[in-house]
C-alpha cells in the first residue's frame, strides 16, 4: 500500500497473532460449510447473507495483516526536526534520540514510537500514529464479525427451517453440534474482549489520548485545548471523509499535527 513492512520479532506476539489468525479462519471455513451454503441451497437465505459475512471476513482479515506489518510511526535514528517545532520534541531517557512530545518508547520493540498508545501481543505490533486507524477498524470488523457468527448460530437451530438434505462433507455433518458450539464460545470471547477494548479506544479518541497517556496520569492539564471529535477522529484516519474510516484497502495520508496540542509522556 505504499507502506514500509514493519516486522516485530517477538515469540509471544507471532503466537497471540496466530490465535486471532486461527479463530478466523475456523469461522470462514466451517460457518458458510455448516449453515450458510446449505441453507441457502435450500432457499432459507438469500445469496446477500453469504455476501455479506464473506465482506465482513474480508475486511477483518485486511485489517489484522496491515495493522500487524504497517510501521506504527517508528521514529528515525536521526529526524529532522522543523525549526519551528523544536521547543515541542524531547530527549527520550531510554534510547537517547530526540522525539516529539507525545511519543513514547516500547520496551518490547526497542525504540520510540509517535503518539504510541499501547503494545498488543494481539497484532505483534505498537499500536502508534500510523497504524492506530487500522487497529479501529480491527476491533469494528471484529465485533461484526462475531456477532454475525453467533446470530447464524442461534438462527441454525432456533429460526432456519430444518434443512431437508443432508450435508455432503461428512466430517462436517458428524460434527455439526460440535463445530457451532466451538464456534459460538469462540464467538462469545472474541466479541466480550473486543467490545471493552474497542470501547476504551473510542473514548481515547474522543478525549485526545492516548492509553499510556491514561495510565500515566499525565492528560490532567487543563492548558491543554481539546478539539472537536471530528477533528481527533480525521487526524486518526487521515481523511476527513469518513465514508473512508471504515475501508482498510487505502493508503493513509500521514497526520498533520499541532504540537500545541502535544502532551507530555
Amino acid at each position: 500500500m505504499g507502506r514500509r513492512i514493519h516486522f516485530v520479532v517477538d515469540p509471544q506476539g507471532w503466537c497471540c497473532m496466530g490465535l486471532i489468525i486461527f479463530v478466523w479462519l475456523y469461522n470462514t471455513i466451517f460457518i458458510p460449510k455448516v449453515i450458510l451454503f446449505p441453507h441457502y441451497e435450500e432457499g432459507h437465505i438469500s445469496v446477500v447473507a453469504i455476501l455479506s459475512f464473506y465482506f465482513c471476513s474480508l475486511f477483518c482479515i485486511a485489517s489484522l495483516l496491515r495493522a500487524s506489518v504497517a510501521d506504527p510511526g517508528k521514529l528515525p535514528e536521526n529526524p529532522k526536526i522543523p525549526i519551528t517545532e523544536r521547543e515541542y520534541w524531547e530527549l527520550c531517557n531510554k534510547c537517547n534520540m530526540m522525539r516529539p512530545k507525545r511519543s513514547h518508547h516500547c520496551s518490547r520493540c526497542g525504540h520510540c514510537v509517535r503518539r504510541m498508545d499501547h503494545h498488543c501481543p494481539w497484532i505483534n505490533n505498537c499500536v502508534g500514529e500510523d497504524n492506530h486507524w487500522l487497529f479501529l477498524q480491527l476491533c469494528f470488523y471484529t465485533q461484526i464479525l462475531s456477532s454475525y457468527t453467533l446470530i447464524l448460530d442461534f438462527c441454525h437451530y432456533y429460526y432456519f427451517l430444518p434443512l431437508k438434505k443432508e450435508n455432503g462433507d461428512v466430517f462436517v455433518f458428524r460434527h455439526e453440534l460440535a463445530l457451532l458450539r466451538i464456534s459460538a464460545f469462540m464467538g462469545l470471547m472474541v466479541l466480550g474482549g473486543i467490545s471493552g477494548l474497542f470501547y476504551t479506544q473510542l473514548m481515547g479518541i474522543f478525549t485526545d489520548t492516548t492509553s499510556i497517556e491514561k495510565m500515566s496520569n499525565c492528560c490532567e492539564d487543563m492548558s491543554r485545548p481539546r478539539k472537536p471529535w471530528q477533528q481527533t477522529f480525521s487526524e486518526v484516519f487521515g481523511t476527513q471523509w469518513k465514508i473512508l474510516w471504515f475501508i482498510p484497502f487505502r493508503q493513509r495520508q500521514p497526520l498533520r499535527i499541532s504540537y500545541h496540542f502535544a502532551n507530555h509522556v
